[in-house]
């Protein structure tokens, strides 16, 4: 039996793409033992997962403490894995591989400033661009199975699976349907729009449509949301009530909801893992091609400040290169909700009935 590992130490929709290498390495070594290594904020997206036997957890600053990494080199090295992946390839996740005497080390080539040392047997480079419509991160996992081992018929899409009682999550049964979750704050300043560019948004849903909204945000984010929530017209639609502050909790509760509009992060591939609607805002500094999984124009549909002013950035000066890079949200700003309402407003009118007030 392969006991094989799989090292992903970032973010939370980082991880939960990142098992689809379960999920299609189970294809090829039906009877292995796979495992992930991942930070234990994320751990809720592989819960239930058939494909993954094994999750280890660890706190990201410890992981960046060289003892601690001293220490779970070691631990891996013990458990005498025979395949590596490392899709993230930063420094711990490559010591991990150099020492841990797996005969696969596979892992995605990246320009390191260290010394060019052995971390894979197998590295694999990106692609150059993506071929299908899962998104290319998705796409370069894939890939770094297929490059090494015979896979057939991979299988891209990314999975969420919830237990029966799980699917029996009640607290909405008595809220004005449809559902909306409104992911109204990025993972960083730098993946959120500005407060009253969202609170547009809101107001427009809670104008034309009978519906109740709910926030998502992470728990430290409170004070923001709350901001946000004041600024609003329609407040009898909100409710502020219905929050999970967990990953799983989240799940439970947009496994509930008919839809999401957000900021684009963790959220949104844990909704398309459900197969509910997404409609997402792309942040300008981040590679949409990268992340726009699945992307249809109706099912899931999305706008980027770049497929609007295509020509944006070379035309910046560098004068004004610099002065964007000390404020992020001066090229958020261009994304004005009325481009938004180009594309949401006929994503809405699909997915729900319009209500004539």
């Amino acid at each position: 039996m392969k006991k094989i590992l799989v090292i992903q130490n970032k973010r939370i929709g980082d991880v939960l793409i990142s098992s689809v290498i379960a999920n299609n390495i189970k294809k090829v070594f039906p009877q292995s033992e796979v495992t992930y290594f991942v930070y234990d904020y994320t751990t809720g997206v592989l819960e239930q997962n058939p494909n993954i036997d094994r999750v280890i957890s660890v706190k990201e600053k410890e992981l960046k403490k060289f003892p601690k990494l001293l220490q779970t080199i070691a631990k891996i090295k013990k458990e005498k894995y025979d395949i590596i992946f490392d899709p993230y390839s930063k420094f711990q996740s490559r010591m991990i591989c150099l020492f841990s005497g797996a005969e696969y080390r596979i892992g995605l080539k990246r320009a390191h400033k260290e010394l060019k040392l052995p971390f894979y047997t197998h590295p694999i480079s990106f692609l150059d661009h993506r071929s299908k419509n899962c998104g290319k991160a998705i796409e370069d996992r894939i890939n770094m199975i297929a490059s090494v081992f015979d896979l057939k018929a991979p299988e891209y899409a990314p999975k969420i699976f919830l237990t029966e009682e799980e699917t029996k999550y009640s607290k909405v049964h008595s809220l004005q349907k449809p559902i909306i979750m409104l992911g109204i704050l990025g993972s960083t300043p730098q993946k959120s729009m500005p407060y009253d560019y969202m609170v547009e948004i809101i107001d427009f849903i809670t104008a034309h449509y009978k519906a109740t909204i709910l926030f998502n945000y992470a728990p430290h984010q409170k004070e923001e949301a709350l901001k946000v929530y004041e600024m609003c017209q329609n407040k009898d639609q909100i409710n502020l009530d219905i929050y999970e502050d967990s990953i799983r909790g989240f799940i439970k509760l947009m496994n509930q909801c008919d839809l999401l509009v957000s900021n684009e992060g963790g959220s949104v591939h844990i909704t398309k893992a459900l197969k509910k609607p997404t409609f997402t805002i792309y942040s300008p500094y981040v590679n949409k091609e990268h992340w726009c999984s699945f992307e249809d124009g109706d099912q899931h549909d999305s706008i980027h400040l770049l497929e609007e002013k295509p020509n944006l950035f070379s035309s910046f000066t560098l004068e004004e290169r610099r002065r964007i890079e000390q404020d992020p949200h001066s090229l958020y700003k261009q994304l004005t909700p009325e481009m938004i309402f180009e594309k949401l407003k006929p994503f809405l009118a699909h997915h729900l009935q319009k209500t004539h007030r």
